[in-house]
């Protein structure tokens, strides 16, 4: 096997140890490759292992990538990182899935940006559990409100909660922050608010059992599946070049 391919066992693998644990089926979770600073040949060569999802910090890297790929049929992309707003047109007009909204002002150009021939954006809004300055994320008592005005806008189907918890080397504090996203799903289920709130996207290459464990349906894994991170620049050397621009 290729060295993608070991890798992407040996997660696999976890992940369906972690979901027998939990006495969960582990067709229930979804594997996310985040394959920020990575090479599309290194996407391609994941690919042809089988992976379909890919996660993407950088606007113009992931852009550059979609482009070097885009005879690849049935490829998925996530937005996973921080959104600036003159970066939501491209975003809206490029990614399925984007887990990164913290702010209604994003949420509503992401709606208004939305092309009406797509299927509708699914958005997590990020939660900063933890409560930490340096990172962004609603905080838990604004999420209720921020959920609401969220669901309600068009071209957009609120799909669920992300976070990215300190990191911790210990089960049971991991588990914390997960069982705090996972219980704050639950409360807003009943708010009747007319989104699947089906999702949470949570956990990767440090913590997936953990999460696993307290209901993640998403997990983003990177530095498993495809080793230590590249920096940008060596990534920029091996991505080809296009001249899309960031639209306001």
């Amino acid at each position: 096997m290729h060295k993608i391919d070991e890798k992407l066992a040996d997660v696999t693998a976890r992940l369906q140890a972690a979901a027998a644990a939990a006495s969960r089926p582990d067709g229930d979770i979804t594997l996310i490759a985040v394959s920020k600073t990575q090479s599309p040949e290194r996407v391609r060569e994941a690919y042809s292992a089988g992976l379909r999802r890919f996660g993407e910090n950088y606007l113009q890297e992931a852009l550059d990538k979609q482009h070097a790929l885009a005879d690849l049929a049935g490829i998925e992309w996530h937005f996973i990182g921080p959104i600036q707003s003159n970066k939501t047109r491209a975003i809206a007009e490029h990614f399925s899935w984007v887990h990164s909204v913290d702010r209604l002002k994003i949420a509503e150009r992401l709606s208004a940006q939305r092309p009406q021939h797509l299927p509708p954006l699914n958005i997590c809004l990020q939660v900063n559990i933890d409560r930490e300055p340096s990172k962004a994320g609603v905080h838990l008592a604004e999420l209720p409100a921020l959920a609401r005005a969220v669901a309600a806008l068009p071209g957009l189907s609120l799909r669920g909660l992300m976070a990215i918890p300190a990191p911790a080397s210990e089960p049971e504090a991991q588990r914390q922050p997960f069982n705090q996203l996972a219980e704050a799903l639950k409360q807003l289920k009943p708010l009747g608010l007319a989104a699947p709130l089906d999702t949470l996207s949570m956990g990767m290459s440090a913590d997936l059992e953990a999460a696993v464990e307290c209901g993640a349906t998403m997990v983003r894994i990177g530095t498993d599946l495809f080793g230590p991170r590249q920096s940008k620049a060596t990534s920029a050397t091996n991505t080809t070049a296009t001249t899309t621009k960031d639209n306001p």
